[in-house]
């Protein structure tokens, strides 16, 4: 059963979180994120089919189940202007083709490149995470990414997710380096948020 979302948004002290509302929020966060450093350890620079592919893939995720990956804009944070184009943060339920997750409740995040360093990675995780266990009511949820990424799952770890080398896997669309996929996972206990709540 899909969790419905209508018109989902959330706000954090600095972001949006919100549902996609057509071509501009995607010509924006194509325009930011699909360079050599963004997309260095997402199987590289997508050519025009390969972008209208991803899109298809959040709508069709988000259609099927009442949430994907959501846009993140920034909030007047003084001095930035509002409503500036980040990224993506949200929540999908796993299902990349061999995955030893499938059907887990899994985060991700994808930031253009002047965002990194800033937190804002972090808080919208935080954000999403929050919808997952008190929203979605997600027993656990999972990050994936490859070992050389280090800081994807450096932010995992400030996260207080924990590495769960048990579920690795090979990721049959990809050649190495992207093929490898590492996996983090936090769990709920007794309905509520653990350890990455904590994270200083």
């Amino acid at each position: 059963m899909a969790d419905r979302t209508p018109g989902f948004r959330a706000e954090t002290e600095r972001l949006v979180l919100r549902d996609w509302q057509g071509d501009a929020d995607w010509a924006a966060f194509f325009r930011h994120t699909n360079t050599p450093a963004v997309m260095e350890w997402l199987g590289g620079v997508m050519d025009a089919d390969h972008m209208a592919i991803q899109r298809s893939r959040v709508e069709n995720c988000a259609a099927r189940n009442g949430h994907c990956f959501w846009l993140v804009e920034r909030e007047d944070d003084g001095g930035h202007l509002a409503g500036e184009v980040l990224g993506f943060c949200g929540l999908k339920r796993a299902d990349a083709p061999g995955s030893s997750v499938t059907g887990a409740m899994e985060i991700g995040w994808r930031f253009r490149q002047d965002a990194w360093g800033k937190g804002y990675a972090r808080e919208a995780a935080q954000a999403a995470m929050d919808a997952g266990f008190a929203r979605f009511g997600a027993k656990e949820i999972v990050a994936l990414t490859v070992i050389d990424n280090r800081p994807s799952w450096g932010l995992m770890i400030r996260l207080g997710m924990k590495r769960r080398e048990d579920l690795d896997y090979a990721d049959v669309r990809y050649d190495p380096p992207w093929r490898d996929t590492i996996v983090y996972s936090a769990v709920r206990n007794d309905g509520r948020r653990e350890d990455w709540e904590k994270q200083p």
